[in-house]
């Protein structure tokens, strides 16, 4: 498949499609523009019997930093909304679409991260069937410090992994961990040195030469007993940080991330 934006690069192998997050300048956070692609990327893979998996990673030395707080300013300063409740609820949609996408996904789907993971593709990781880290990945969710709220369903994934102790560090202080935490913690199934990529595609390749009607079936039925579950979860995020959103406390902490940032 040739790219379907350049903020998109998507590429089919042997049964593989690598779909790369293109934004290195930004981290590779997610535009407006992003997430619905990213969705019909994943849609299109779901219905294309030649695609056995789906691996995910970022350019550059980023994973991605989740959703660009750029959306907000865009926002705020354009014509696009007339009130915040309709931009709140435009953003709120655009989440809601994607980790549908991420939970109904019925092939393996693979996080290649590869760098810092922020936000909403820190958050999603366990709706993946594996994980591979470089060691120096990181991971964050800064949601508490930019006035905002979990998402990705980690309100329910989170302390199932790891407890709530744990869970409250990471999403309510904005606890950052690395790697090797990370694996401890459940969130990574493998650390990869070396030619990460390779070393990744190598795994997959391996993965998609099994009966692929066998691991289908499983993860279905692995997945089958928490699905509901995790549909209103995200449901429920969503209307949070909607709510969010439109306070005065986010828009205040939002503006004063871009200050600082301003000044570095």
């Amino acid at each position: 498949m040739d790219d379907l934006s350049e903020k998109i690069y998507v590429d089919d192998q042997e049964g593989v499609r690598t779909i790369t997050l293109n934004r290195p300048e930004k981290k590779n956070a997610f535009d407006q523009s992003m997430f619905p692609m990213l969705a019909s990327i994943l849609e299109a893979a779901q219905n294309d019997e030649s695609i056995k998996a789906c691996v995910i990673t970022g350019a550059g030395d980023s994973f991605s930093s989740g959703n660009d707080l750029g959306n907000f300013l865009t926002a705020l300063s354009s014509n696009q909304f007339k009130s915040k409740e309709e931009m709140a609820e435009f953003g709120s949609q655009l989440l809601d679409g994607i980790v549908k996408v991420f939970i109904d996904f019925p092939k393996p789907l693979i996080a290649a991260v590869n760098g810092a993971a922020i936000g909403i593709m820190f958050t999603t990781l366990p709706l993946f069937d594996l994980v591979f880290a470089t060691p120096t990945a990181t991971f964050l969710a800064p949601f508490s410090r930019l006035g905002q709220a979990p998402e990705g369903c980690s309100t329910f994934t989170f302390p199932q992994l790891m407890g709530t102790a744990r869970a409250t560090e990471v999403l309510l202080l904005g606890k950052k961990i690395n790697a090797e935490q990370a694996k401890t913690l459940g969130l990574v199934n493998e650390i990869i040195p070396g030619d990460f990529m390779t070393e990744v595609q190598d795994r997959v390749k391996k993965l998609v030469l099994l009966p692929q009607g066998s691991i289908m079936e499983s993860k279905a039925l692995m997945r089958r007993w928490n699905k509901e579950k995790l549909h209103m979860v995200n449901v429920e995020e969503c209307k949070m940080l909607a709510r969010r959103w439109q306070s005065d406390e986010c828009m205040e902490a939002v503006l004063n991330f871009f200050q600082r940032k301003a000044k570095l």
